[in-house]
């Protein structure tokens, strides 16, 4: 892929303001699609080479659906958005993905679960994902503001489809809440005093308000262990933790715990919304908690509610 092609890629995904994993994510997509066919430029290829790519990926490397119709995405959005050249028939080619029930933990399960999870900090993370049913990345991405004592909740600020929301925070996490915050300050101190402490302001805020990234209020919540370069910017700040290290806390939590299921951290948030559905809540009301854009999506807890399933009764009784 030509440098020139990249750079009006990365532009135009920036434009539309697609986070910078979508931006990682289609830039190497693009690559694989271009490098596949010889490194030919896609102004020279049409649907005939995105099919066969694609084909590629479902018999040759036996890839799941969703990871075809990533690059599928990546692929349509550099032909419709950077090359202004839409590919007719386009659509026929995305792959029809399987229609999974979500893995549900029982409220023990998530009990034994959470109680297995040795590092405080992701059994906090743990405790805020399953009470407040928020994503992995929503809550490594907050910030000391977004967190109100007051009113028991949290601000989700551009969450998926960025949109913002209120979520419930449960009484109980209140004091770990307080002392993860006041190991924040410290860390914040420390990086002030070292010439460092700026974080990353979403849509310009930092040239809006100059000052703002230092504030402590701005700070991540959950803040990485080290210092590391910003790819947008190319400066050297605190990044909030990285989901792979929630992701090894549950697996081995898991474990200890004994748990059969394969749990991840979108577990836990499956599990949120299908006890609030045991628990008699509105499905609207918990569309509006999980950010889902559309009722339907939320539906499917509705199939894996135990309370729905229990007032079946098994014909093999009547046997």
């Amino acid at each position: 892929m030509s440098v020139q092609l990249l750079d009006q890629l990365r532009a135009k995904i920036r434009l539309k303001h697609y986070s910078i994993r979508t931006e990682e994510t289609y830039l190497q997509w693009c690559k694989r699609f271009i490098c596949f066919h010889q490194k030919r430029h896609p102004a020279e290829m049409g649907l005939l080479e995105v099919e066969q790519y694609l084909t590629y990926l479902a018999v040759d490397q036996n890839v799941a659906p969703s990871t075809q119709n990533q690059a599928f995405s990546a692929i349509l959005f550099m032909y419709n958005h950077v090359l202004d050249k839409p590919l007719t028939g386009i659509d026929a080619l995305r792959a029809k993905e399987p229609a999974r029930v979500p893995v549900v933990l029982a409220k023990e399960e998530v009990r034994r679960l959470l109680n297995n999870i040795e590092q405080a900090q992701c059994q906090l993370i743990a405790k805020l994902m399953y009470g407040s049913g928020i994503r992995c990345i929503e809550c490594l991405r907050l910030r000391v503001l977004d967190v109100d004592f007051e009113r028991s909740t949290l601000n989700i600020f551009e969450g998926k489809g960025a949109k913002d929301r209120l979520v419930p925070l449960d009484e109980s996490l209140h004091d770990p809440l307080k002392r993860q915050i006041a190991t924040v300050k410290q860390i914040h101190e420390t990086d002030l005093s070292n010439g460092y402490g700026a974080v990353y302001l979403p849509q310009a805020l930092a040239k809006k308000y100059p000052n703002a990234p230092k504030q402590f209020k701005w700070q991540y919540l959950f803040p990485a262990a080290t210092l590391s370069v910003d790819p947008g910017s190319g400066l050297k700040r605190r990044h909030p933790l990285h989901e792979s290290t929630i992701s090894r806390a549950l697996s081995k939590a898991t474990q200890k715990a004994g748990l059969t299921k394969k749990v991840t951290a979108h577990t836990l948030r499956h599990s949120f919304a299908t006890h609030l559905v045991e628990a008699g809540y509105d499905i609207r009301t918990i569309q509006e908690l999980l950010g889902h854009k559309n009722v339907s999506t939320t539906m499917v807890y509705l199939h894996v509610a135990q309370k729905n399933v229990l007032s079946v009764r098994s014909p093999l009784a009547d046997l």
